[in-house]
Formats: structure tokens, C-alpha cells, sequence
């Protein structure tokens, strides 16, 4: 096989890029090591900033997440026992849409194949080769025989444990990274959300959010430790804790049930540098991941398959490599706000272990200070929403 563009990973980054480089009239194929009911098993982020929405319908795959997505003007930062609002729409004029990733993932998919494009799904070994020469190809083996691919380029978005980072060589790539000191206990559930806007509580307890999936199915997270195990929190623990770390009124209005799918994710902040290697470019997760906080993973994933796309299109369109020279710089531009967003989120809103009650005191006061000044209101909700691509 030959193809232009060789896809390692069909999460919504590999997905979202396939889609938009069909759109240019760009030849692709995917290769994933999953099977496509794995991929869809993978509960992820639910958050989409307007960019995001605005490039799956470009790719083709927007018409659903507009009817049943829900539309958010702002968001609840909870604190000392209340509520404040913070009015996204009327600081920047833009919202955000709730719509889980799996949805995303199963409308590209759908796009794809409706578009008769190529995915090899349970590809076995995936190796990308010669990517710094002329002629890259990617081999893998799939029901037992081998095969190669050859192809221009080769775009790794097969996440932060993928095949594509680990191929360059540790002399050609700096990487930076911290791991936060907790993780995060989420739940799904079949239950109205508490509220209609996401609560993102600090609490002397730990953190928690309360967000959704749709008006009839929620997902909430309480702050816990490394240590924890999903067995030591039976259903009945968790919405005892979870009611314990918010505000009166909305202990009181929550409604509970059985969890549906119950997980614990660790907190890191990663960037790997540069994200262009010869004609390797990494995409998504396989260059940077961000605590969950700001909710930015799913949308990044989005503007670096939007950076990617419309360089090839340079290239092949234009004769022009000026866009793939520049796809790290413009790509990582973006990325180090986030990250910087999303570490000012998670340090603002979590109990940490080391910093003692000053910390705590200087959370409150930063808080306070947020939801007081129209100026922190506006810097926050311009970040949340999304920076422009």
C-alpha cells in the first residue's frame, strides 16, 4: 500500500486530521492497534470549545454534536460554602459545547467511512521508518502477515504512550513534564446533572467537579489519592464525599444512583519539543497532555490536527513547506498556554499536600479575587473558551 499521509492512531486526533486532510483532497490511512469497539470503550473529555465544534463540521462530522450537544455560557466556581458565576458569553461572546469525546470519535468514524477511507484497525507492531530520509514508510502486522505503507509524511497520534514519540531518537527531543500529587475519582451515572453549568468546587476536603453528558446522564469527579483503588469506593462513598465537598443547596438537589462506569486518572502536565521530526509529526497526545482541569486535552488534540492539516494542504496545493516548517512553532504556541491554563486551573482549585493552610488561604484569596474582578473574569473565560487557532 501507498498513501500520502500515514495516520498512526484513530482517537479524535488522527480521526479529526484523516478527515480534514480528505477535505483537501489529501490521501490518507489510519493504522490503530485497537479494535474500533476499544476506541469507543475510552471514556474521555466532554468539553468543545467553539474551534473544535467549527473544525468537526469542516471535517464533516458536526450535525449531531450540534443537535444534542448542550451549550454553556459559563461556568461555577464554588468556594467557603458558595457559588459564584462566571459569564463566559458575556466576556468573550463565545461558549462551549457538551459533547463527550466517545460521541466525537463515533461521528468521525462514521465520517470516515461514509467517506470510503481507509482504516486498518487491530494493526499489530506498528513501526514508523525513515522518517528522516526520503522515502518514510510505516510496517505492521495484521492477521499475522506483515506490511508496509509507504507514504510522504507520517503523523503519530497514537497518544502519550504510543509508538510514534518513543521512534525519535531521546538526542532529538526534550520533554517536560510534571505529575501532580493526586488524581481524580470520576464517576458516570444515569441522573439529571445538579446543575445546569459545570461547579468546579475548591474544598478543605479536596476538589471536585460536577459536570454531564447530556440533560439525563452525569459525570463527577471528587479529588483522591494516588493510592486509592476504584474497589475502595463503593457508589455510597463517593456521593457522600462528593456531597460533603459542595455547597449546600447543591448537596441538597443532587441526585444519586448507581455509577455506570467509575475510573481514577493521575493529573500530569507534559510537552514534548519539538513536535515535527523530518517528516514525522507528532499530533495530540503523543506531544502534550494536560491535567483535565481546564479542559483543554480534547480541544489541543483539534488545533494540532487544524496546524497539521493546513500545512499539507500547503505542500501539496502550493509547493510551498513554509507550513510544515512552522507546524511545531504555531502548534507548541498554543499548547504552552494551555498547559499554563490548565496548571493555574488545577493550582488554584486542589488541596495539595505541601503547601499547608497559607497555601490554602492564598487559594481563597485568588479565588475571591477571580470572581470579584471583571478583568480575572474576562482572562479566565477567554482561556476556557479557547484561544483562537
Amino acid at each position: 500500500m501507498r498513501t500520502k499521509v500515514a495516520i498512526i492512531g484513530a482517537g479524535p486526533a488522527g480521526l479529526l486530521l484523516g478527515q480534514l486532510l480528505h477535505a483537501y483532497g489529501i490521501d490518507n490511512v489510519i493504522l490503530e492497534r485497537q479494535s474500533p469497539d476499544y476506541v469507543l470503550g475510552r471514556i474521555r473529555a466532554g468539553l468543545l470549545e467553539e474551534g473544535t465544534v467549527a473544525l468537526l463540521d469542516q471535517a464533516g462530522a458536526g450535525t449531531r454534536a450540534h443537535a444534542e450537544g448542550l451549550v454553556h455560557e459559563g461556568i461555577e466556581l464554588a468556594f467557603s460554602g458558595r457559588r459564584h458565576r462566571i459569564d463566559m458569553k458575556g466576556a468573550t461572546g463565545k461558549t462551549v459545547m457538551i459533547y463527550g469525546q466517545t460521541e466525537v470519535t463515533l461521528d468521525l468514524m462514521n465520517a470516515r467511512k461514509a467517506a470510503g477511507l481507509v482504516s486498518v484497525y487491530e494493526a499489530k507492531d506498528v513501526q514508523p521508518h525513515d522518517f528522516d530520509g526520503s522515502h518514510p514508510r510505516v510496517t505492521y502486522v495484521k492477521d499475522g502477515v506483515t506490511h508496509t505503507l509507504g507514504c510522504d509524511f507520517i503523523a503519530g497520534c497514537d497518544g502519550f504512550h504510543g509508538v510514534s514519540r518513543a521512534s525519535v531518537p531521546a538526542s532529538a527531543i526534550e520533554e517536560f513534564e510534571r505529575v501532580y500529587p493526586f488524581g481524580w475519582l470520576g464517576i458516570l451515572s444515569e441522573t439529571p446533572p445538579v446543575s445546569h453549568e459545570l461547579i468546579y468546587s475548591n474544598h478543605a476536603r479536596g476538589f471536585a467537579l460536577c459536570t454531564m453528558r447530556s440533560t439525563r446522564r452525569s459525570r463527577y469527579y471528587v479529588q483522591c489519592s494516588l493510592d486509592d483503588h476504584v474497589d475502595q469506593w463503593p457508589d455510597d462513598r463517593f456521593w457522600d464525599e462528593l456531597k460533603r465537598r459542595l455547597d449546600q443547596e447543591a448537596a441538597d438537589s443532587l441526585v444519586t444512583g448507581p455509577s455506570i462506569e467509575k475510573s481514577i486518572a493521575p493529573l500530569r502536565s507534559f510537552v514534548a519539543e519539538p513536535m515535527r521530526f523530518g517528516k514525522l509529526f507528532l499530533c495530540g497526545d503523543a506531544a502534550h497532555i494536560v491535567p483535565p482541569t481546564g479542559a483543554k486535552g480534547l480541544n489541543l488534540a483539534a488545533s494540532d490536527a487544524h496546524y497539521l492539516s493546513s500545512a499539507l494542504r500547503e505542500f501539496y496545493d502550493e509547493k510551498s513547506s513554509a507550513g510544515i516548517d512552522a507546524y511545531s512553532t504555531r502548534a507548541l504556541a498554543r499548547v504552552w498556554k494551555a498547559v499554563r491554563f490548565s496548571w493555574w486551573m488545577t493550582s488554584m482549585l486542589h488541596k495539595f499536600p505541601d503547601t499547608g493552610t497559607i497555601g490554602a488561604r492564598i487559594q481563597l484569596a485568588e479565588l475571591d479575587y477571580v470572581t470579584q474582578s471583571q478583568a480575572a473574569m474576562t482572562s479566565l473565560s477567554e482561556n476556557y473558551v479557547g484561544l483562537p487557532f
